[in-house]
């Protein structure tokens, strides 16, 4: 075995922000004695994501979705394999699925990344990871989702269910961003118009006929020639255009549809509102405020603390509330992302875990 010392990422995908997700955790132990190997459990090798996971070794698993239903054996069986090469101290793995493959497979304390809500409301899913508890630790990405997991664990030691915040390399993101005016060509959007933007699927969640109704209540408010423009896809478009249409503000608003790497122009909007109804983080926000933008965000789940103290909330689903904050005062565009949202901050935090110390050795 390899005298080496290796911390073992298994991730599901690299699909959405779950890439960036790797680099994050790849990004930890960048100037240590560990070295990275980060393994996917379902995707086709890919180059970007081998080269944007921030690690010494990727490693492709190939299933799809279907692959993995049920007991998942074979990825068990090929997991295990990996592992014996090597002299690996723990594994983060970043989702249900892939803890439950990593506390089954191997032997390594594991920690468990969750991003999302919702996870331990299934009791099996409480009782499985009690089983290890004493090789598990659980980050949620959100003092809300730590908070949920914690009341649903209510036996486990509280130093055992931690929050990791989300984060970004600030200075990457802002060399991926373009100026104001080629935002605006790029999206089809007025060089003079005061535009309030969006970023999101059109799903139930996102709450997207909030922010219309907002907007609309805010219109007669607003300087002259202001736009919501919405970047993303999905089931509700066809009702969220009907809605426009019945507040008569259908000119007023674009629907941009889905954008590939849709950060590189949030610089062609004046103010970006996110007004999910349950959002683990709101990553979008971080990204926003790397432009330079100023933000607004649904007072619940996880937005209200990436906003704290830098941007402005209102009330969940409360669309007058949401017109008054929009239609305020202007404030000042954003100057930086909040120190504990950076790479260097993680680190810190990451590395103080009292278990994880132990087991790094």
């Amino acid at each position: 075995m390899s005298r080496q010392p290796w911390v073992l990422q298994f991730c599901h995908g690299y699909d959405g922000p779950f890439l960036d997700v790797a680099r994050q955790y790849g990004v930890l132990f960048k100037d240590t004695q560990y070295k990275v190997c980060t393994v996917y459990l379902t995707g086709a090798p890919n180059a970007e994501a081998e080269s944007g996971s921030a690690s010494d070794e990727v490693i492709f698993l190939g299933y799809d979705s279907r692959e993995v239903r049920g007991l998942k054996l074979g990825a068990m069986r090929r997991l295990r394999q990996i592992v014996a090469g090597r002299d690996f101290r723990l594994c983060i793995a970043h989702r249900f699925k892939p803890i439950y493959i990593a506390l089954l497979a191997t032997r390594l304390p594991v920690v468990g990344v969750l991003h999302a809500f919702g996870v331990f409301e299934r009791a099996m899913r409480r009782w499985f990871v009690s089983r290890f508890q004493s090789r598990l630790l659980l980050l949620g990405v959100s003092d809300a989702v730590r908070d949920e997991m914690r009341a649903h664990l209510p036996a486990w030691d509280p130093e055992r269910i931690q929050t990791l915040h989300n984060r970004i390399d600030v200075e990457t993101v802002q060399a991926e961003q373009v100026s104001r005016e080629t935002a605006r060509e790029a999206l089809g959007l007025p060089h003079d118009a005061w535009v309030v933007g969006n970023v999101g699927r059109l799903h139930p969640d996102k709450d997207q006929a909030t922010l219309i109704r907002g907007f609309a209540e805010a219109l007669p408010r607003l300087p002259a020639d202001s736009l919501l423009a919405i970047m993303g896809s999905g089931r509700l478009e066809g009702a969220l255009r009907k809605l426009t249409d019945e507040l008569g503000i259908a000119a007023q608003v674009r629907f941009l549809g889905q954008v590939p790497n849709g950060r590189r122009y949030f610089k062609a909007f004046d103010v970006f509102a996110l007004t999910s109804d349950h959002e683990p983080f709101g990553m979008v926000l971080l990204e926003a405020m790397a432009a330079g933008v100023p933000v607004i965000c649904s007072d619940c789940g996880g937005g209200r603390e990436v906003v704290e103290g830098v941007g402005r909330t209102f009330p969940l689903g409360n669309a007058a509330a949401l017109a008054n904050v929009l239609s305020a005062e202007p404030v000042d565009r954003c100057v930086h992302v909040p120190a504990r949202f950076t790479d260097e901050y993680g680190r810190r935090c990451f590395m103080a875990f009292r278990c994880l110390r132990a087991w790094l050795g």
